[in-house]
């Protein structure tokens, strides 16, 4: 039996065991996802470490990591992926002979999204919301796909510079720019991408004010609980081009599965699987 899951806060409602265990059936595996969530169980951030040890030497083939743990898990690894390296997050921790390899599966997954969902998008100037690990591989993800300048704003300013001054410090001096919530101009920006957690279903405000929409923005949410947030409805009223986030999470998803397992994830089949059980 393969023995997979998925580490995080405020997890219950994740569609990931969904995903993987349908995936898993379709391919003829016995595979299992668990969810450990930190906050139902009451955990301190401080069992992060342990708890993989734990998983590990249990036999697990790996789990994935989300909120608040994508940065926090890389010390506690042996090895980091290229993707890993190159995002400078972790949403995926392979077990593999005693090691923990981490990898990161959400930036191919964000970049494979906008590239199928938004054909054409024009992408000059983007304003992200988050710098925190999910913000990580959607700045890389955009600027892969060929984001001119990527303005940056989080509630925390310093994360907003740290995330800038490493993307620059990859992609080319002024790709990236740190810029403040409260001086936001939008009357420059080609598209808006969500990627904090503001949208989800216990915390359905968006993430920036929704007099900064304006009509010709497109609009991506990495949000997928739910599927259409406050912030792509609203984008949508305003006749904006919008991108929820299933995209996103089935593309991260199987690639997972992939490095799970050894076997090639069907991706459309997990798509059909993730709008079944929406």
């Amino acid at each position: 039996m393969l023995r997979t899951g998925l580490i995080g806060r405020s997890i219950l409602a994740s569609r990931s065991p969904w995903l993987h265990e349908q995936e898993a059936r379709a391919q003829g595996l016995d595979l299992t996802y668990t969810l450990f969530d930190f906050t139902a169980e009451g955990r301190p951030d401080s069992d992060l470490g342990p708890l993989l040890q734990d998983l590990a030497a249990q036999g697990f083939s790996g789990v994935n990591i989300t909120y608040p743990f994508k940065q926090a898990v890389i010390p506690l690894l042996d090895e980091l992926a290229d993707s890993a390296e190159m995002v400078g997050a972790v949403n995926t921790v392979e077990m593999r002979g005693g090691r923990l390899i981490g990898h990161n599966t959400d930036m191919t997954g964000f970049k494979g999204s906008l590239a199928e969902g938004l054909p054409g998008a024009a992408m000059d100037r983007v304003l992200q919301l988050g710098a925190g690990g999910a913000g990580t591989a959607v700045g890389t993800a955009l600027l892969l796909l060929g984001t001119g300048t990527l303005e940056i704003t989080d509630i925390d300013p310093a994360r907003a510079q740290e995330l800038a001054a490493r993307l620059c410090a990859r992609f080319g001096e002024g790709r990236a720019v740190a810029v403040e919530s409260a001086a936001l101009d939008t009357s420059r920006i080609d598209g808006i991408v969500n990627s904090t957690p503001m949208g989800m279903a216990a915390n359905p405000a968006p993430a920036i004010d929704p007099a900064l929409i304006l009509p010709r923005h497109w609009v991506s949410d990495i949000v997928y609980f739910p599927l259409e947030t406050t912030l792509l409805r609203m984008a949508r009223e305003r006749g904006c081009r919008v991108l929820d986030g299933s995209g996103m999470v089935v593309g991260q998803a199987a690639l997972a599965f992939t490095i799970f397992t050894g076997c090639t994830a069907d991706k459309a089949r997990m798509q059909a699987s993730f709008l079944a059980a929406a």
